[in-house]
Parts: C-alpha cells; structure tokens; sequence
C-alpha cells in the first residue's frame, strides 16, 4: 500500500486486529524494518531544570521550584564536568531537557536574568554551544513547544532536536492526562514539529499510549505524523511510549496499555514508518522489550551509563550488555549511532559546525 493511502480506517483496523492476526501484523511490521540491526545511543541525560509550565496526570519529572532550592538551574560548570565524566565512557550524545516553557514560572526567570539570558532557549544555546567547543559530545535537545525562530537559533548548536506529539486529538485537553498541561495542545506540538521540517532539523518525535485516547484518535496521531514526514522528510524516529503508573501521580489508578496493545502499535507503526526507525524504550518495559523487535522496532534509542532517566526515575537503563544480550537472544545485533542518523550527516540538514565535529569525532571509540 502507498504510504499516502493509508486511511484512519485502515490502521484503526490493524490495531483492533486479534488471534492470528496479531501474530501476522508483527510479521508485516518485523518484514518493514531493513537488516537484523538494532540501534542506540550511548548518552548522558542532562535535566537543566525540572520546573515546568505543564502538570501533567502521569509525570514524575515536574518540579515546583520551592522543591529544588538552590538547584533550581543546573549550571554550566556542572554540566561540563558532568558530560566530560561521560566521555571516559563512551558517550557521544548530550540529551539535554528541561521542563516546557520554564522560563515563564518567576523563580526561573529571575534567574536566567541575573545569568543574562533572556529566556530558557538562550540559555540551552549557550550549553550547547560550550558543550561542541568543549567536550566530544553532540547535543541533542528536548526542549518542548518552541517557536521557529527559537528553533533556527537553536539548529546552530545541535546534531538533532525532539519532542513527542503524544497525541493529535485536543480531546485529551480534557481529561486527567492534559487538563493542566497547555503546552499538550496538539496544535501547538504540530507547529512546533512542522517548523522543525521547514527548518530541515533531524527530528525525533512520537505518541504515548495508554492515557485515555481510543484506538481511533491512536492511528490519528500516527497518520498525522506520517503526514508531516511525507511532507518535510525530517522525522528519523518514532517513540512508542507506553503509559506507565506511578505512585504519588493524579493518574495513579489509571490501567496501563497492555502488551497486545504496545506490540500491534509497533507493528502498524513500522508498517506506516517503514522509512523512519521504531523506538519503545527499553527501560520501561524490560521483561517484554523483544517483543518489540520481534514486531518490528528497530532501535533501543538513548542509553545512558551514566545518568538516570529523570523522566522515569523508578526505571533504570538496562545495563548496555544486558541489553545487547537481549538482542543477540532475540536473533539481532546491536550497533550505537550517534543522536542524529546516517542520512541526516550532510549540509542540508546539518550546519557546518556540526559536520566539522562528527568529522572529528572517533565513532568506533
């Protein structure tokens, strides 16, 4: 089927498929992907501050500032010593997040002001900036809705940029998921991950699963997705994150999609994505997570050994040879690659700074 046919009808259908026929929809995902090779990248997870505008019902990462005192910012002193100690082992990707639009909640802003930064993105510039002049990584940036011009500037300093669209629906404005997140606005995201195509940014995006959305506003989101990237090309990776339930969060009590659902939205996923890799984090689900390759993921996405996942801190990363374990296990190899991929490496999608450094960089260290 050509990638533009595919209807709402059509997915909605192959995710509500059952028996048989979710062993048959795993084949066709697992057929899409090209080689027996699944890729990471080795990282370090940078949080430069954990307040952020949203309040999200499954999130774990937000912080109120009174929480954080006097680590309100992570400096720029601690996270060049911090990424260096990553370089002894082996990192090659600076994973630098912070929670969305944090600039806008006072304490922050009267902190970037007495740095001399006018907001959260001149700040992220600057990290990234000292971060290519100074260490061996590459940056690789999640900093949530942001407007063209903040990511024009922002392209200058990193390999590649990201941020999930979770969902297309502004029916999840709400509910329990959204109802005190604007920043969640489908539309907003849209604009956000469509500026970064105009702009030719490698770009890493996706959708959550399990937070109240139907099967049918599920293969919205993918289709959504899939019309950006047959209209910009920029999308290298696709995420399938799976809600997971955390003590202490509003949606607590809320169940989580179960393994049949995550492995048939893999599986469509690849087989609407053939020409983008498939990611479900391994940390999240690590007594299942061949499964998904068996359904056609193809990649285990940034995998720290020296940092913890903020977002989801009561999930470590699975050790890198317990992972490569898995995989071989599973009938693949595993291969790193750095955060922004082989396609991407050239001067349209790439500034010169960049390219001159991964030109530099000892990829088989």
């Amino acid at each position: 089927m050509n990638l533009s046919q595919f209807s709402k009808r059509d997915i909605f259908k192959l995710l509500s498929c059952k028996g048989d026929d979710i062993l048959n929809l795993m084949m066709g995902g697992s057929s899409k992907r090209e080689g027996s090779v699944i890729t990471f990248s080795k990282n370090i997870f940078i949080p430069l501050t954990e307040v952020c505008r949203n309040t999200c019902g499954y999130c774990t990462f937000r912080k109120d500032p009174e929480q954080l005192g006097n680590h309100l910012l992570m400096q720029l002193p601690e996270i060049i010593s911090n990424i260096k100690k990553s370089e002894k082992y082996g990192c090659k990707e600076a994973l630098f997040t912070f929670g969305e639009r944090s600039d806008e909640i006072k304490d922050v802003k009267n902190l970037l002001d007495r740095l001399g930064f006018g907001n959260m993105s001149e700040y992220l510039y600057h990290v990234c900036e000292e971060t290519l002049k100074k260490t061996g990584l590459l940056p690789h940036s999640n900093p949530g809705v942001m407007s063209r011009k903040e990511l024009k500037m922002l392209k200058e300093v990193n390999s590649s940029m990201g941020m999930m669209l979770e969902n297309s629906n502004p029916r999840l404005m709400e509910t329990e998921a959204h109802k005190k997140s604007p920043g969640k606005n489908p539309w907003l995201r849209i604009q956000t991950i469509e500026n970064a195509g105009k702009l030719k940014i490698p770009f890493t995006t996706g959708i959550l699963i399990g937070i109240g959305e139907t099967l049918e506003e599920r293969a919205e989101s993918l289709l959504e997705l899939r019309r950006i990237q047959n209209k910009y090309g920029h999308i290298q990776e696709i995420i399938i994150q799976n809600f997971r339930s955390k003590p202490g969060i509003p949606m607590e009590n809320h169940p989580e999609p179960s393994l049949l659902e995550i492995l048939k939205t893999v599986a469509v996923a690849k087989i609407i994505f053939p020409d983008v890799s498939i990611q479900v984090p391994p940390n999240l689900n690590r007594e299942t997570t061949q499964m998904f390759i068996l359904a056609g993921a193809d990649d285990w996405g940034g995998v720290s050994p020296i940092s913890k996942d903020y977002v989801n801190p009561e999930a470590p990363w699975p050790e890198i040879d317990e992972l490569k374990q898995l995989t071989v296990e599973a009938g693949f190899s595993m291969k790193e690659r750095l955060p922004v991929y082989p396609q991407f490496i050239n001067s349209e999608f790439l500034n010169e700074n960049i390219l001159k450094k991964i030109e530099s960089m000892d990829l088989n260290k």
